[in-house]
């Protein structure tokens, strides 16, 4: 059961531009990078994205390396909080199951005074039989009874495979609660570096934005002096104005993703902070395919948890079943009962039963539909999720590739772009090019830089989704935490 709820690729896409009467079009030389994979959430997805802010803002702008970010989500994220409480109900249904299992003990202790009518049981006054002279009425009369009791069952498959599938479904609690840390560490280092992605988009806009202010006011200056005409003004105005609608845009996609990240990692509320650019580094795939899709079935506590929920469905039809059985039951008391405490005298029982079901209309029938139903419900969910972990592992994999490569391509173009942008500004302030070469070489520029800053974050966002398709996630953190001390 996995929803899409949000796309966080390698980084969001820049905002669009209008274009401007006379801007000349960027000429895009390298294809646009690769995007990674959606951000898959489990299903009760939406609480992932929430969290609950624990402390008091300061004044103080507090800086929140990723560790943090993560340490904090596995605290406060609201997906990590709600499998916590659906763990505490499985343990909670676990011990009601197991007590039609255990000795049932009761203890109590009455005293009472009252007032017997015979007639009413039979025993009215008359002048002749073995209860002549007997007066109707009797007391009153004081009765103390204080005893012990006990029901134990002897043999119940119905609450023997009750219990046995509330074990199966505390066992699956157990393993979705590891299954929503390890989603939240994916979910906070997601947050994380798409906020970064931003920042750096941020800060690429702002530097182009004074690169076109230095060009613009070249510009002016060389059409006052004559060696230009007013077109060349326009068009450098236009990018200008063009590049600080970016910045503009950019700006704010930071300062929401900032948002985003607050929220899931459960900042206090208003409290500014800022992103540390190191990021440690996360191992990369030492596995082949086929060898990480076997361990991701060995250790994905989410996969292992849809296995527990089939096996709990099995145990529930058994416990179907077992209605139709006969089951055999003791009962026991013991204590002293008299007319008071001191003349109280011991008693017990100890009884037997053995219950056979005969006729119940049909109910268990019932209930065994239900029971294939739900049985064939979690065989099916458990066969779906080892799929999507198959094409998650895959779709990671093939990012991983293609984000390594086209990080090595826009390192490279983005070098070259910036060679492009120097030598038009040479030529233009030279009077051998016009502004547009200027213009086109410095979109080349903006394109470059964006496709830089895809292929950078999304390959580390490759390898996280490649850890998080392991479910090795909860590891990697103990071993980066380790290296940070």
């Amino acid at each position: 059961m996995i929803l899409t709820l949000f796309v966080i690729g390698a980084a969001t896409a820049p905002p669009a531009v209008a274009q401007v009467p006379g801007q000349m079009p960027a000429q895009q030389t390298e294809a646009p990078a690769p995007r990674s994979a959606p951000l898959q959430m489990p299903s009760t997805t939406q609480t992932f994205i929430g969290g609950v802010p624990s402390g008091t803002a300061t004044a103080d702008t507090i800086t929140v390396t990723v560790l943090d970010a993560v340490r904090r989500a596995l605290a406060h994220n609201l997906g990590v909080l709600t499998a916590e409480e659906q763990l505490g109900r499985a343990q909670g249904a676990h011990w009601i199951a197991l007590a039609g299992l255990l000795p049932n003990v009761n203890a109590h202790v009455s005293e009472t005074r009252q007032i017997l009518n015979l007639a009413a049981f039979g025993f009215g006054s008359t002048s002749t039989g073995p209860f002549a002279g007997i007066p109707p009425l009797v007391g009153p009369f004081n009765v103390f009874d204080a005893r012990i009791g006990v029901q134990q069952s002897v043999f119940d498959l119905n609450t023997i495979n009750n219990n046995r599938a509330e074990n199966h479904n505390l066992s699956a609690a157990k393993l979705m609660q590891m299954s929503a840390r390890n989603f939240v560490i994916h979910v906070a280092g997601v947050l994380y570096i798409q906020a970064l992605a931003n920042s750096a988009r941020a800060d690429s806009a702002r530097a182009q934005q004074q690169t076109a202010q230095t060009l613009y006011d070249q510009a002016v200056d060389m059409k006052n002096s004559g060696l230009i005409a007013g077109i060349d003004v326009l068009r450098a105005q236009v990018q200008l104005n063009a590049q600080t609608q970016r910045v503009t845009a950019a700006v704010n996609d930071f300062e929401k993703s900032k948002l985003s990240l607050a929220r899931v990692i459960g900042l206090p509320l208003g409290q500014k902070f800022a992103l540390d650019p190191a990021l440690p580094e996360l191992p990369a795939a030492d596995l082949a395919f086929e060898q990480t899709i076997d361990r991701a079935l060995q250790q994905r506590p989410d996969y292992q948890a849809a296995l527990e929920r089939v096996r709990a469905a099995e145990a529930a039809r058994q416990a179907v079943v077992g209605e139709l059985l006969p089951s055999v039951h003791v009962n026991a008391d013991y204590g002293a009962i008299g007319l008071t405490v001191g003349s109280a005298l011991a008693t017990y029982t100890l009884g037997g039963a053995v219950n056979v079901p005969v006729f119940n209309g049909g109910r268990t029938k019932g209930r065994l539909l239900q029971a294939d139903a739900d049985l064939h419900q979690r065989q099916t969910e458990a066969e779906d999720l080892k799929a999507s972990i198959h094409y998650e592992l895959q779709g990671a994999f093939l990012d991983l590739k293609a984000t390594n490569e086209q990080l090595q391509v826009a390192t490279r173009a983005r070098e070259l772009a910036a060679q492009q942008l120097t030598q038009a500004r040479d030529r233009f302030a030279a009077g051998v090019a016009s502004s547009v070469e200027v213009v086109q070489a410095q979109e080349a520029v903006a394109v470059a830089e964006e496709q830089f800053i895809d292929a950078r974050f999304g390959y580390e966002l490759a390898k996280g989704a490649v850890i998080r398709g392991v479910g090795a996630s909860q590891d990697v953190l103990k071993q980066l935490i380790g290296g940070t001390h």
